[in-house]
């Protein structure tokens, strides 16, 4: 029997199959580049009719212009503002799904320590930031911890929901196989909570980008939030639009690349229940 190698050849492989995406997600990021290209548009039309200064309101043209000249400053802003942004990251959520692994196998720790963390999280972090900076100086410290703290209680919430969200079924089977605590974690928990976890990443990603860079706000020399203070004091709006626009593609980057690793790692229907 013949086989026809040039259809197996050309077939996708299973893994990159996983994160390509499907036709719905691509129709959906056409619609919103073109719901982008007609708010540019308007904005554009309203600048350019009404004659705005560009020193209040820049047309997305001077916005644009100022992106390409200030590239270079752009870029080297970026890079610490980046670092301070993925160390808190990886500091906030890993600190956050050591505590919820301690909260959901141990009532008592949760008890106590749950309603410090709703008390950290309702303080606002521009007045969290000043004090860090006291305690830990003017280098980059403050700035990770800073960006930690804005990602800890998202991944914290729902990580507890999700290593919760069991099938009692599931639970009970493994009781009577006489699984231990490690192998029902790894084997049961583990796979309901990543879904939770990812959802919770996806938020602290774009959320620890504004934490970096109020850290900046506090005392820098480098960075997007020192970039943007500067171009305020300078009345440079193109340059301060162009800034947040840079701000915009980090965020939107991380963003980006969990949503990929979240196709890559779940590679079930999370709808099915565990």
């Amino acid at each position: 029997m013949s086989i026809d190698r040039s259809v197996t050849a050309t077939a996708p492989t299973p893994w990159l199959w996983n994160i390509l995406p499907s036709p719905a997600a691509t129709r959906s990021l056409g619609m919103a580049v073109l719901g982008l290209l007609l708010t540019l548009t308007i904005w554009q039309l309203v600048i350019t009719l009404f004659g705005v200064p560009s020193y209040l309101v820049p047309a997305p043209t001077d916005v644009a212009a100022a992106f390409v000249q200030d590239r270079s400053l752009l870029v080297a802003a970026a890079l610490p503002t980046i670092t301070e942004a993925f160390l808190g990251f990886l500091l906030g959520n890993t600190i956050a799904l050591l505590v919820a692994v301690s909260f959901v196998y141990n009532k008592i720790v949760e008890e106590m320590f749950y309603p410090v963390a709703i008390l950290i999280k309702t303080i606002p972090i521009v007045a969290i930031a000043p004090v860090l900076k006291i305690i830990l100086g003017n280098g980059i410290e403050p700035k990770i911890v800073i960006a930690a703290l804005i990602c800890f209680f998202p991944t914290l919430v729902n990580s507890v929901r999700g290593f919760r969200a069991v099938n009692p079924q599931l639970l009970e089977l493994m009781r009577v196989l006489s699984a231990s605590k490690t192998e029902v974690f790894l084997r049961i928990r583990v796979y309901s909570a990543l879904p939770y976890i990812f959802s919770a990443l996806k938020i602290s990603v774009t959320m620890c980008v504004l934490g970096a860079i109020v850290g900046e706000w506090i005392g820098a020399n480098q960075g997007i939030g020192y970039l943007l203070l500067q171009s305020m004091f300078d009345f440079n709006t193109p340059r301060l639009f162009a800034t947040i626009l840079t701000a915009s593609i980090i965020a939107i980057t991380g963003f980006a690349i969990v949503s990929m690793l979240e196709k890559w790692v779940i590679r079930w229907d999370p709808g099915v229940s565990m």
